[in-house]
């Protein structure tokens, strides 16, 4: 009886997604200057880059962020916001345009061209996420009150989450930088890693 070998590329490429987004757990509940310091946007652009086929390019880095958004939800927050929070389909349509942009413009993996797409990624992610937060309802930091749903408030509600989406800038770019020059590397002492196909 015979077994079909595991591709090494592909089970590199998930153990690397797989380690990364289990280091979101610690973090989750952080309210301080790390709090949304957060490799999901890396992710995304990791499987993007790395994954030749649409379904496992969008797939996996889905489903890495939806078993590791679980066991937060579950376990680190007690069920507190039930299985998923509110707001969780704006995240999941924000995650999905990171992973298209990274199909878009990192079909040649290079520092400038990771740097900028993940730049760019974050920006649209914090347009939508935070659009979802305000349409959700969103809390006037200086009043505690629930804002209404005027342009002003909208702008204010971009603006107080400008901190935060300035750590999950830093957090993909960060983990990016760790994920991708990880893989390159061992793509150098590996050369069997480098053939995209099948993956």
């Amino acid at each position: 009886m015979s077994t079909q070998k595991i591709n090494p590329r592909f089970a590199t490429l998930a153990i690397i997604m797989i380690v990364v987004a289990a280091l979101r757990i610690p973090n989750a509940a952080q309210l301080g200057p790390l709090s949304n310091f957060t490799p999901i946007g890396a992710m995304g652009l990791f499987g993007a880059a790395y994954f030749s086929k649409n379904w496992k390019a969008f797939g996996f880095p889905i489903l890495t962020l939806l078993v590791s958004d679980l066991i937060i939800n579950i376990f680190v927050y007690d069920g507190q916001y039930g299985i998923m929070y509110g707001s969780w389909y704006w995240v999941y349509g924000g995650f999905v345009l990171i992973v298209l942009l990274g199909r878009l413009f990192l079909k040649k993996i290079s520092v400038p061209s990771v740097l900028l797409t993940g730049a760019g990624s974050t920006l649209v992610y914090w347009l939508i996420v935070d659009f979802g937060v305000f349409l959700f309802g969103c809390t006037d930091i200086t009043t505690g009150q629930t804002m209404d749903h005027s342009f002003t408030s909208l702008l204010k509600c971009y603006a107080q989450g400008a901190p935060y989406m300035k750590n999950f800038l830093l957090g993909t770019l960060v983990y990016s930088g760790i994920m991708f020059g990880l893989f390159e590397w061992m793509k150098k002492l590996n050369p069997s890693l480098e053939t995209a196909a099948h993956v």
